[in-house]
């Protein structure tokens, strides 16, 4: 192969695409800490999240994402299940959802 190209070529892979943050709706039912310096946020989904619980705990790693948080709050929320337990990752107050009004 006297003509043949030394150079081979790599296979490319196409790089792997940041999935989109998906946010869901919810309102604040408590916050509180555990032993060991855990803290955790019990959250009231809205029944359209077609979720199986209507309630659900998230842990909360960084404790600045609490901040101007209160219960009774609603919130937008993002969250990844990390070492076996639900994780919040993202969080933000929205206004409340008007009832037979489009909510984002």
């Amino acid at each position: 192969m006297a003509g043949a190209s030394a150079e081979t070529a790599a296979p490319t892979t196409p790089e792997p695409q940041a999935a989109a943050t998906v946010f869901t709706r919810a309102r604040v039912a408590s916050l509180h800490e555990e032993a060991g310096n855990r803290s955790y946020i019990r959250l009231k989904l809205l029944p359209r999240s077609k979720l199986p619980f209507t309630t659900q705990i998230f842990r909360v790693r960084d404790r600045s994402l609490l901040t101007d948080l209160s219960e009774g709050a609603w919130v937008k929320f993002a969250s990844r299940h990390m070492d076996g337990e639900n994780v919040l990752t993202a969080i933000h107050v929205v206004p409340a959802c008007v009832r037979f009004q489009p909510c984002d």
